[in-house]
C-alpha cells in the first residue's frame, strides 16, 4: 500500500484529483469543492479536508506573482477574514462524528452547485462592506470545517458582471490564503498527521496536469459555458457523494 492507501483507494484519489485540478485551471476555483467529498470516500474526511489544503497551498504557489497582481481589493480583505475564521471550522471538524461530517461535506458541495447558477447582480453592483465580510467569515469556516471556502467565494465574484481574468485571479488568490490557514490550523490544533502531506505529494504531479490541461482550456470558453460547465461539474461531484453514502 502507497500512503495507507489501497490500489482502488489510490486509484479514486487520483482520479478525483485530475477531474478536480482541471476544474480549477479552467475556473479558478472548485478543486476543494469536487476533491473532498470524492477524497473523503477513500480515506476519513479530516485527512481529505488536510489533503486539500495542502495540495490548495502546494499548487497556489505556482504563478503567485501573477494571480496576486491581477486581483480585485476585495480579495485581500475576504483573504484576511477567512484565515481568521478558519480555526473555528478546524475546531468544528474535530468535534463532529465522521459519518455527519461527511454528509455535511457533501451538502456543501451541493449547494455551491445551485449558488454558481444563480443570476447575475446588475451591471455596477458593488458589494457591500457586510457582503464582503461575510464572505470572508464563512470562507474560513468552510476552509476549516470541510476544506471548501469556495461556496461563499464563488457567487461572490461569478455573480457579478466583471471580466473572467478578474474573478479567476481573485478566487485563485482567497484559495491560497485558505489553504495556507487550513494547513496551518490543522496542524496547530491537532488534526493533522504526517500521512497528508505524504499523500498530498503522491497527487501533486496530477495536480500540475489537471491544472495546465485547465489552464490551456481557459479563455476557449464563453462565460456562459464556462459557468454551465462548472455547476454541472460541481452538481454531478456532490449527487454522486451523496448517493454513495446514502446506500452504504
Amino acid at each position: 500500500m502507497l500512503a495507507g492507501l489501497t490500489p482502488e483507494q489510490l486509484a479514486i484519489a487520483l482520479a478525483a484529483t485530475l477531474a478536480a485540478a482541471f476544474v480549477r485551471g479552467l475556473a479558478g476555483f472548485g478543486m476543494a469543492i469536487l476533491l473532498v467529498p470524492v477524497l473523503g470516500l477513500a480515506v476519513p474526511p479530516r485527512e481529505a479536508v488536510v489533503v486539500a489544503n495542502w495540495l490548495g497551498l502546494m499548487i497556489g504557489l505556482v504563478g503567485l506573482k501573477k494571480i496576486v497582481g491581477q486581483s480585485e481589493r476585495s480579495a485581500f480583505v475576504i483573504s484576511a477574514l477567512a484565515v481568521a475564521a478558519t480555526p473555528l471550522g478546524v475546531w468544528l471538524l474535530a468535534i463532529t462524528d465522521p459519518a455527519l461530517a461527511r454528509l455535511l461535506i457533501a451538502l456543501i458541495a451541493l449547494g455551491s452547485f445551485t449558488l454558481v447558477l444563480l443570476p447575475k447582480r446588475p451591471e455596477h453592483h458593488a458589494p457591500s462592506t457586510a457582503e464582503t465580510g461575510t464572505t470572508g467569515l464563512l470562507s474560513g469556516v468552510l476552509t476549516g470545517f470541510a476544506g471548501m471556502p469556495g461556496p461563499p467565494v464563488v457567487p461572490y465574484y461569478l455573480r457579478r458582471e466583471i471580466a473572467p481574468q478578474l474573478a479567476r485571479a481573485s478566487m485563485m488568490t482567497i484559495f491560497l490564503a485558505t489553504s495556507f490557514a487550513g494547513v496551518g490550523s490543522a496542524l496547530a490544533l491537532g488534526v493533522a498527521t504526517w500521512r497528508e502531506p505524504m499523500l498530498a505529494a503522491i497527487l501533486f504531479p496530477t495536480v500540475l496536469l489537471g491544472n495546465w490541461l485547465g489552464h490551456l482550456a481557459f479563455g476557449r470558453i464563453d462565460d456562459k459555458a464556462w459557468r454551465i460547465f462548472t455547476g454541472l461539474v460541481l452538481g454531478v461531484s456532490a449527487c454522486a457523494a451523496l448517493w454513495r453514502l446514502l446506500h452504504t
